[in-house]
């Protein structure tokens, strides 16, 4: 099993830094990927995915680009497919296509003009289109063609897992505790053999705060994400980077290969510094 331990850019908030230098000093700190969020609006400023994650490739080498996730829904596929590749084609082929259905802030789909009842059909009918459409065939034929980026279903859903086995790679979960992880793999292997294809790899977002307050950060995840406090002690943590490494071992355990860690916290770089020293207790 090869371990991919990511990080998330800081692209949304009132002080947005530079992502450029952010994602350099994710690679220089030894993290695998660097991801970023999707929303067109949520009720605080945010960039755009594909800018953000084209900075990101202008300023890195190694690391890889992955959305986390985009709502792919949100925008005409042929458009979306435009968008992926061409930062596939600037990257190097670096590119992990992390996609959700969303729904979370319903004013964004009213804002793009797409029913928001009709999110998950939508998200399915791109999936369906985009290897053909980023490998140049059909109409429009677009171009360059690239090599379609691996796929990474996101949600915690029935229907997220069905969507996973049919077309992803991988299932990027959040907030899920690491038992609930390992049952959830054993039915999505099960709904791939169904479906004929390879058992998805199981990923998952963690919200951390090494070095922080265990209480700020569960105050924002209620406040913010409207978690109960009893989940906030399963999914996030807390600690310094030697416990931070223990707990995300439990998820290794879990079957657990793709790591998205999103540091809570106002000093970013700080956070940057003690999550790679976490991580290089996993890998070493």
């Amino acid at each position: 099993m090869r371990l991919d331990i990511g990080v998330s850019l800081p692209t949304a908030g009132d002080d947005i830094p530079d992502v450029a230098d952010a994602a350099r000093r994710a690679e220089e700190a030894g993290f695998d990927s660097v991801w970023v969020g999707d929303h067109l609006t949520d009720g605080r400023p945010i960039l755009e995915a594909t800018v953000a994650l084209a900075a990101a490739a202008a300023a890195t080498t190694r690391v890889r680009l992955g959305f986390g996730v985009l709502q792919l829904a949100l925008r005409h596929p042929a458009w979306a497919a435009k968008q992926i590749g061409s930062l596939q084609y600037l990257s190097g082929n670096r590119v992990v296509l992390g996609v959700g259905v969303g729904g979370a802030a319903p004013q964004e789909w009213e804002a793009a003009g797409v029913p928001l009842a009709e999110r998950g059909a939508r998200t399915d009918a791109a999936l369906a289109a985009l290897p053909g459409l980023l490998a140049g065939e059909g109409e429009p034929r677009l171009s360059p063609p690239v090599p379609a980026p691996p796929v990474w279903i996101g949600g915690g859903s029935q229907r997220a897992l069905r969507r996973a086995a049919r077309f992803g790679a991988g299932w990027l979960a959040a907030a899920t505790p690491p038992a609930e992880l390992a049952a959830a793999g054993e039915q999505l292997s099960a709904l791939a053999k169904e479906a004929e294809r390879p058992a998805p790899s199981v990923g998952s977002v963690v919200i951390t705060a090494a070095g922080g307050s265990a209480e700020a950060l569960a105050g924002f995840l209620t406040a913010r994400l409207g978690l109960s406090p009893e989940c906030d002690v399963a999914v996030a943590v807390a600690v310094g980077p030697p416990e931070l490494a223990e707990r995300l071992a439990h998820y290794v355990d879990a079957g657990v290969e793709q790591f998205v860690l999103i540091p809570f916290g106002s000093d970013w770089k700080t956070q940057i510094d003690l999550l790679a020293e976490a991580r290089r207790s996993i890998v070493g």
